[in-house]
């Protein structure tokens, strides 16, 4: 009971406990702010990577697509090829596969009078089966969460697009020259009657304006104004054409790749909030980029969602590697593996600076090493008395052993509870730095985040608090030994 009494004593009279208290909270509360901030960004991070990519991903490198046939030797249509996934032993396992197209393509569009060109990777799909294997509805931002998203055109989109065509025509006209009218002709009778653009436009085909769903950032940018507020603004609005070239998907005169480039109208937004993606991705559907590439009945592309991930992961791309020969060019992978150098650059990079972050403790640590040195020099004489009374050397040496736990027990829990309220109001103290500094600390015109994304991980928590307190308790060892090894004659000789 002396030594508990003699720790609570000591951590309140002694200010420089106090010293000790505020290097573990502060160790503590850093390291869990870092924590649940990387955390966020990294949580975020692989979950857009897998909505985006699906559970399992079969591509393939060649332009026109996967060479798979049937007994007689027929390449199999994308249906095709799907049933027979479905029909395989990994097919139980499945919950929706669709085919997509991704090949790389230019982007150009108008814009305030200058042709815009941007590389971006075009990627067919129907919309309705990609919507299913997740990753895709969730994100467009005038159909967003929509069960059955599609390319069709709103009303105020084929809008926009009339006002366009209305503009263009009204400025072809201004640069056509003034050139005087002709003189007018007697008409023939034995001549051909004109001819009537309503009979000759009745049973001629009509064009169908094809929709495409745009990269978040291609179709806008933003820019600071004179008071330093970030101004977005649309570069292609809903109804905007827009014109892709990419090259064709069949091998023609002589095995040559011809280009190939087809126009579309703006009808919806992708916004990830990932700015590789939407500043890269155009989304077109399936049937008309196979038409565009000339691979009608062909796909490069497998997206497939599983029912448990983590269960039938491994089983289904075993399964899958039996139906897709590697030697054609096929690859099967799931979305971790797809992204595997991603992903361990981020674990890589969080636990360095995990590492870097808890030298913070071991300076702590080395505070309550000196400061329990010059304790035990300062308590000699009541080491002294209190061996002369019977205590032991083990009942000396925990007294210090028990105060470096209590200093680092203390410690942890402080920094917990600051480190968890600054993660809480961590979006309120970055504005409040952003006036008072005048600097945004978290600009949102890099990042396209509404706020720092965080993430407490209490198992996280856990480890940095026995961390610390262990580190407080090993660098009181020494000293306490000390303590414990003093002689109570030596300690009381000249009293």
């Amino acid at each position: 009971m002396y030594k508990l009494l003699l720790c609570v004593r000591y951590l309140q009279t002694r200010y420089l406990a106090f010293i000790c208290i505020v290097s573990v909270m502060l160790g503590v509360a850093t390291l869990i702010v870092v924590n649940a901030v990387m955390s966020g960004f990294s949580t975020k991070l692989k979950d857009r990577l897998h909505g985006v990519l699906s559970d399992v991903i079969v591509d393939t490198d060649r332009s026109d697509g996967f060479e798979i046939t049937d007994t007689l030797g027929k390449p199999l249509a994308p249906d095709q090829i799907v049933e027979r996934i479905m029909a395989s032993p990994a097919g139980p396992k499945i919950a929706a596969v669709t085919p997509t197209i991704e090949v790389f393509a230019i982007l150009q569009f108008n814009f305030r009078g200058q042709s815009m060109t941007k590389p971006v990777r075009l990627i067919g799909i129907d919309p309705e089966g990609r919507a299913s294997v997740g990753g895709f509805a969730e994100y467009l931002v005038r159909q967003h969460g929509a069960a059955k998203p599609s390319f069709d055109l709103t009303p105020e989109a084929l809008k926009q697009h009339e006002h366009n065509r209305e503009r263009r025509e009204r400025a072809d006209a201004l640069q056509v020259p003034n050139v005087p009218a002709p003189k007018a002709l007697v008409p023939d009778p034995a001549a051909l009657p004109e001819p009537d653009d309503a009979v000759m436009k009745k049973d001629m085909p009509v064009a169908k304006l094809h929709g495409a769903v745009i990269g978040y950032t291609i179709a806008h940018f933003r820019w600071r104004n004179e008071q330093g507020e970030v101004v977005e603004e649309a570069a292609l609005k809903q109804g905007d054409d827009v014109t892709l070239f990419t090259a064709g998907g069949s091998q023609i005169d002589g095995g040559r790749i011809r280009p190939v480039f087809g126009n579309f109208l703006v009808t919806d937004y992708l916004k990830t909030e990932m700015s590789e993606y939407d500043q890269s991705f155009v989304y077109v559907p399936l049937d008309v980029l196979q038409q565009l590439r000339t691979m009608e009945g062909r796909c490069t592309a497998f997206q497939i969602k599983l029912k448990d991930y983590e269960a039938d992961k491994k089983d289904v791309v075993d399964a899958l590697r039996g139906i897709f020969d590697p030697r054609t060019g096929a690859r099967v992978a799931t979305w971790e593996e797809h992204q595997g150098s991603l992903l361990a650059a981020i674990d890589v990079e969080r636990g360095i600076l995990n590492l870097l972050l808890f030298m913070i403790v071991g300076v702590a640590g080395f505070s309550i090493l000196a400061i329990f040195t010059m304790i035990v020099s300062e308590k000699y004489r009541d080491i002294g008395i209190l061996k002369s009374l019977g205590a032991s050397n083990h009942g000396v040496m925990s007294i210090f052993v028990c105060y470096g736990l209590l200093l680092g027990t203390v410690g942890c829990g402080l920094g917990t509870a600051l480190g968890l309220a600054i993660t809480d109001n961590i979006n309120e103290i970055e504005m409040f730095l952003t006036r008072v500094t005048g600097k945004a600390v978290f600009p949102r015109d890099v990042y396209y985040f509404k706020d720092i994304p965080t993430n407490v991980d209490p198992w996280n928590v856990g480890i940095v608090n026995v961390g610390a307190v262990t580190v407080a308790t090993l660098f009181s060892l020494l000293p306490a030994w000390r303590a414990a090894r003093l002689h109570p004659v030596r300690a009381l000789r000249f009293e």
